[in-house]
């Protein structure tokens, strides 16, 4: 036994039992009635049929195009100063986090 009762691997493991028990439990209360590869796992789409599997995909600029064109004025420079060179994050990096330093330092001078 440890001076922490919590961290004892035999709890931990009985625990885990139980928990799995209970999960195992909840998933044999589950619907009988379902059966996979029948009209129960097709899409529903308001009753329309559903597209083709090739036109499913929805681009993420499509579905954000709202978002992105209410903050354009901050995402056009931002993508502007995007490179894409990892050196030119590392710089961004280390010279926030001295601004950081730097201003920690005063505020804990004063």
């Amino acid at each position: 036994m440890t001076s922490l009762p919590f961290w004892n691997p035999v709890i931990c493991i009985i625990a885990f039992v139980i928990l799995i028990a209970i999960a195992c439990l909840f998933i044999s209360r589950g619907q009988k009635k379902y059966k996979k590869g029948t009209a129960q796992t097709e899409i529903f789409l308001s009753g329309e049929e559903p597209p083709a599997v090739e036109q499913r995909h929805i681009k993420s600029h499509n579905i954000y195009w709202g978002f992105f064109q209410t903050l354009k004025e901050y995402y056009d420079p931002t993508v502007r100063a995007h490179t894409g060179i990892i050196n030119d994050f590392i710089i961004w990096l280390i010279a926030i986090a001295a601004l950081t330093a730097v201003i920690l330092l005063i505020a804990s001078l004063t």
